[in-house]
């Protein structure tokens, strides 16, 4: 049995304010304790998931001439496709064995911060795939929204107005990303891993997947724990972001992904970080006299940035 809770988070969605409560109570008590849930009645269409992830692996299996001309356009733009061996999330280990596609929000050719090159700001580039572009936005903005509405349980939880949240995830750095792990033969070298051993950066994670499985969560106690595949559900976590702006109250927790032998596994993140220009500042209602605030404020932009950069810099070329 995994130590991760299964949370209904209908109520939340639609129930009166009590049931929100019930719900909010429950996400602070994982975001707290494990750092990891899963959630159920999130209203996701069953039919668009499926449509994700049969686009996402047409992308994977397609030409280099489908995925050359959308490469990756570095950690300040964080769109496109990563080869694989691109990505290194644990520093020092052998590079991970995955290759992905980050997609972020799709801004107006004419948006300001666009034409300004403003931190994260960059076009999205979309493979030259039928219907791709289409499924991709529908899912994103769908998730960006149940994401936000996950931060009303975080806030009413906190003790803070239950939109508090809102106006600082309203032009998020989102990132919606395809992840594909090929199939292992034989043993790695050692350390090496389809993701490597990492906390997310962001304020939440939610996470589809196959019915592969691989994801692993490390406990309190430091043993690691299968994260089992648990269908029509999202596996949520928190970021390093969010872990910061609660003074830790809550938890980012480390977790890999061990590939299985000789199986494809894909899965399709959403990291929702707060807007660029969000100011990252202790909670007042994270802070007492027995806890003090132990961060300086910082820019959304300006946090990300300081945790993606290591997690390329050694790929760059």
């Amino acid at each position: 049995m995994s130590a991760i809770p299964v949370i209904d988070i209908a109520p939340l969605l639609n129930g009166s304010p009590q049931e929100q409560r019930i719900v909010a109570d429950a996400l602070g008590r994982a975001c707290r304790e494990v750092g990891f849930f899963y959630i159920t009645g999130h209203g996701i269409p069953k039919d668009l998931m499926t449509r994700v992830f049969e686009d996402s692996a047409a992308l994977f299996s397609a030409p280099a001439s489908v995925r050359d001309p959308v490469s990756f356009s570095g950690a300040s733009g964080n769109r496109g496709y990563i080869r694989l061996g691109g990505e290194t999330l644990d520093p020092g280990k052998p590079a991970d064995v995955k290759e992905a596609f980050n997609i972020g929000l799709e801004l107006a050719p004419d948006d300001p911060e666009l034409l300004a090159r403003a931190p994260f700001r960059s076009a999205n580039q979309w493979p030259d795939l039928p219907g791709f572009r289409d499924t991709m936005l529908d899912y994103f903005n769908r998730v960006w929204r149940l994401g936000c509405d996950l931060h009303h349980g975080f806030a009413l939880d906190l003790g803070l107005d239950r939109d508090f949240f809102e106006t600082s995830l309203d032009k998020p750095i989102a990132t919606l990303r395809l992840l594909h792990y090929p199939p292992v033969e034989g043993p790695l070298p050692d350390g090496q891993l389809g993701a490597g051993e990492h906390t997310d950066y962001g304020n939440v994670t939610l996470l589809a997947t196959d019915a592969v499985g691989g994801l692993m969560v490390r406990d309190r106690s430091g043993r690691w724990l299968d994260a089992p595949v648990v269908p029509g559900a999202f596996v949520c976590n928190i970021g390093d972001c969010l872990m910061r702006w609660s003074n830790d109250v809550y938890v980012s927790t480390p977790h890999k992904v061990v590939s299985p032998p000789n199986k494809d596994r894909y899965s399709i993140a959403f990291f929702l970080d707060p807007n660029p220009d969000a100011m990252v500042a202790c909670l007042p209602t994270c802070i007492t006299p027995d806890r003090p605030a132990k961060y300086a404020p910082i820019t959304g932009a300006d946090f990300l940035r300081s945790r993606l950069e290591p997690t390329y810099a050694s790929k760059a070329s």
